[in-house]
């Protein structure tokens, strides 16, 4: 193998458009790994776990840019270099613009666009709040894309910005729609009069995807971080949100996403729903089924499954979604009748996400149609993984967890180790589904489902030349307006033998109920 590092002092990007170009990059024919990386302390165990010496770039900081490839050929290191600066070049030129324009503070932005009234931070997460505090004093709402802010920091900000009347997305915000503009990972959806409110990235995109899909759309999508509905910061910014909307002219309708928040934060939010002047849709999946029938018996609209949500958010859908019962028997019968008749299937569905909330809703899903499904997303400690690497019985892993991207790009971004896990989970004998998700829109790989569709072409061969037939099993969160318009993606997905069903709830329904109908086959 060949190795090149090539260093650029003084030269600074993004991390998601650094993670997005040693994605594209690692895709030129005999490359290896690229590591397009700023020298923050994280990205030097980047750089060493791609083989490269600490002594190489020791004299590199936070501030500087390195370009790490591994090839075959001296060739190949070439072709890739071109790439990755085709790439660069490219950042900020659109609509035939010139390479935008780059300043070094935010008083230098400030002093070019002085109407701006919102900040995003992504650094490093040490530094994040510092950031964010200094746009607060701006007068600027934030949203904080960084994880890794220290939660008591994280309570700072927000009361701060309370004080001021504005607004802290984050820490760890990952998606958001305001006024109709895109912020971070999120998916093309028309403009409309449904207002969101959600505490998970993933969540947030399947409710709006879905409301797009039955012809509604979206006026605000606010997400607020994941630990905002903790006791500690007491759902601040989810309460601050519910407030903008409900002042909002454009919106009409208001849905809260989350995973079930803390007690006090559970009941703090349900009496402010309760005395809301606007319909509102309340999802907190996998809360309590006592504390969901109580608040029903109130009168609010309280959402089991992502799905449900976006139906009741959107009372009369213009384009409904096929029906649920009969769409998801139809894949289950299909599945079921391609198994080898005589020869004993295997047992277990795993499951591999990039999206946290579809993980975690697929297996509340499992978990009420199967025993013992294990996850690293569960909170019980007999089926936490004690390993995420390795499953046991019916598994569903979180691939976006921090486990697994402390030291590679996050798999929306670069699917190359989940496909390697996909490649594991169906050559093991005991694998009788695999279950998975496949979300487009910005920030996404430009191609998510082609590169899955083509690891999954060659199971299928590898698979039937061994006698055996594994189930592969998807969703796909997305648009037809994406940047990787969704119904390419499932051509693709389908051509190559997954079955697509139309939302997470039914892919995670299809894969229980067709593990259940195979016991006994070939016994």
């Amino acid at each position: 193998m060949q190795r090149r590092l090539i260093k650029r002092p003084n030269t600074y990007y993004d991390s998601v458009t650094l993670m997005r170009i040693s994605s594209e990059a690692k895709r030129v024919p005999g490359v290896s790994q690229v590591a397009v990386v700023m020298v923050t302390e994280m990205n030097r165990a980047i750089l060493a776990d791609t083989g490269f010496d600490p002594a190489e770039y020791a004299d590199m900081g936070p501030n500087d840019l390195v370009i790490g490839l591994v090839a075959e050929t001296e060739e190949a290191l070439g072709a890739a270099l071109i790439r990755v600066d085709e790439l660069l070049n490219a950042v900020g030129q659109e609509s035939g613009q010139a390479q935008e324009e780059r300043v070094q503070t935010l008083e230098g932005a400030l002093a070019r666009m002085p109407e701006a009234n919102l900040a995003i931070v992504s650094t490093p997460g040490a530094f994040a709040a510092r950031e964010a505090l200094k746009a607060l004093k701006n007068g600027l709402h934030v949203m904080i894309f960084s994880d890794n802010v220290a939660l008591e920091k994280e309570v700072a900000l927000k009361q701060e910005a309370q004080r001021r009347g504005l607004l802290v997305m984050g820490p760890d915000c990952g998606t958001a729609i305001i006024h109709g503009v895109p912020l971070g990972f999120v998916n093309v959806v028309r403009r409309g009069t449904a207002g969101l409110v959600a505490a998970s990235g993933t969540g947030l995109q399947e409710v709006a995807v879905l409301v797009h899909q039955l012809g509604a759309g979206i006026s605000q999508a606010i997400g607020t971080g994941g630990r905002d509905l903790s006791d500690e910061v007491g759902g601040i910014t989810m309460l601050q949100g519910i407030d903008l909307l409900e002042h909002d002219p454009g919106t009409e309708r208001i849905t809260l996403v989350s995973k079930p928040p803390a007690p006090a934060t559970m009941q703090r939010l349900l009496e402010r729903v309760r005395r809301m002047t606007k319909p509102c849709v309340v999802c907190f999946l996998g809360a309590d089924e006592e504390v969901v029938a109580q608040a029903r018996s109130a009168g609010l609209k309280m959402a089991t499954t992502l799905e449900e949500a976006a139906l009741l958010t959107v009372e009369s859908p213009a384009t409904p979604l096929p029906d649920a019962t009969a769409e998801v028997a139809a894949a289950v019968a299909t599945e079921a009748a391609r198994y080898p008749q005589g020869k004993r299937p295997g047992a277990f569905v795993r499951g591999l996400f990039s999206g946290g909330t579809l993980c975690h809703e697929a297996y509340l899903t499992l978990q009420a149609m199967l025993p013992d499904v294990s996850s690293n997303l569960a909170q019980n400690a007999r089926y936490k993984l004690e390993n995420p690497n390795e499953s046991r019985g019916h598994t569903l892993v979180d691939m976006g967890d921090d486990y697994f991207t402390q030291s590679r790009p996050h798999p929306m971004i670069d699917a190359s180790y989940r496909l390697e896990r996909i490649r594991k989970e169906a050559m093991d004998p005991e694998t009788a589904v695999v279950l998975f998700d496949v979300v487009l829109g910005y920030g996404s790989n430009s191609d998510p489902g082609g590169a899955i569709a083509e690891e999954v072409a060659r199971l299928r061969a590898e698979l039937a030349a061994a006698g055996r037939y594994v189930a592969f099993i998807a969703s796909v969160t997305g648009t037809e307006e994406d940047p990787q318009p969704r119904s390419e993606q499932v051509a693709r997905l389908r051509e190559a033998g997954v079955t697509i069903l139309s939302t997470n709830y039914r892919a995670a329904r299809a894969a229980g109920l067709l593990v259940e109908t195979l016991k006994g086959v070939g016994a």
